[in-house]
Order: C-alpha cells, then structure tokens, then sequence
C-alpha cells in the first residue's frame, strides 16, 4: 500500500512497529464492522505483507474483532432495537438495504449471514437482523465466523501467494471475487440443507 503523505507513513510505521500492533488491529475490526465506513484492507494488507510470520495472527485477530462487534450489533438488535437499532439504521442510511436484508434473511437465515459476511458491504445489517428475529445466538457467531474468516484468511493466502502485488489484486477483484466466494458457500450451504431436509 502506497501511503500518500509522510505523515500517515510514519504513522503506519508506529504501528507496525509498535508492541501493541494485534491490539491495535483488533480495534480496528471492532470498529469498522460496527460503525466505521472503510474498509479494513486498507490497514490489513500491508501489515500482513510485511508480517508474514505472524499473518495468520493477524487474520486471527481481526477476525476475532469483528466477531466481538458482531456480538454487540446482535445485542443491539435484540434489546435495543427501538431506539439505539432504528437510530443507526437512520442516520446511515441503511433503511433500504436493511429492508431488503430483512426478505432476504427470512427466507434463508444462515446463508443469508454467510452471503452478507463475505462481500465487502457493510455487516451491521445482519447483525441487526438477525438479533431482532431472535435468530440463534449460535448459528449467527457460527455464519460471522465462517464468513469473515474466509474473507480474512483468504486475503491472507493471497498475500503469502502474491506478496505486494495482492493490493492491487484487491483493488481491482474485491467485489468480484468477494461475489464469487458467496456463491459458492451459498450453493453448497443450500445443496446441504436440501439434502438435509430430505433425509428429515
């Protein structure tokens, strides 16, 4: 990642530097799947480029973030939903995206969560939803984990493959290959509860 001024390098050197770095990266996480509007990548892949060593701790980590944000956006969403819930959905202009979500999410539930994990779009949607229907606390941590991590992981793999280049990479392929990984969880989480429900 080329950073455009020599402040904001230096800044980035502190914290690549900094004993504190996997606590700094796990705020981070907290905070952009619970309220901040830029993506993650932008901090995560130049760190994990040039901390290789430790990348699939930093995967750990931010995936661990954004799970403890989740957890609150599922809290939210079942106890405070009237006022705290409606208010966030308000002011970030999410009422039509939280709309559809919500046909989305009660037709397919799980897969509804993996699909909205994975493509880099704002998570709070789910978390909301899935806290306000009462959906199980269980499989709701279950479909964040599974769909972070493979967005978080994945992105790991790809720098460990790709090295510098992956940015850019990034950059250019997110939404497609983001796009393409829903699809393919989503057909098998579905393959799976067809078949399930026929052996029921």
């Amino acid at each position: 990642m080329v950073f455009k001024s020599r402040r904001a390098q230096r800044w980035f050197q502190r914290i690549n530097g900094s004993n504190h770095m996997l606590w700094f990266l796990a705020v981070v996480s907290f905070l952009e799947t619970i309220i901040v509007p830029i993506p993650i990548e932008l901090v995560l892949i130049p760190l994990m480029a040039l901390n290789r060593d430790r990348i699939w701790r930093l995967a750990a980590v931010t995936t661990l973030g954004c799970l403890v944000a989740a957890l609150v956006g599922y809290g939210v969403g079942m106890a405070l939903y009237q006022s705290v819930g409606v208010w966030f959905i308000e002011s970030m202009g999410m009422q039509g995206g939280y709309e559809s979500f919500q046909a989305f999410f009660d037709q397919y539930g799980f897969v509804a969560i993996l699909a909205l994990g994975i493509v880099p779009v704002p998570f709070q949607i789910a978390m909301i939803t899935a806290g306000v229907s009462g959906y199980p606390i269980y499989l709701f941590v279950l479909a964040a984990l599974i769909a972070r991590g493979i967005r978080y992981y994945g992105l790991a793999w790809l720098i460990l493959r790709f090295g510098r280049g992956a940015e850019e990479l990034w950059r250019r392929h997110a939404i497609t290959a983001s796009l393409g990984a829903a699809a393919v969880v989503i057909t098998i989480s579905l393959a799976l509860q067809t078949l399930a429900d026929r052996i029921i």
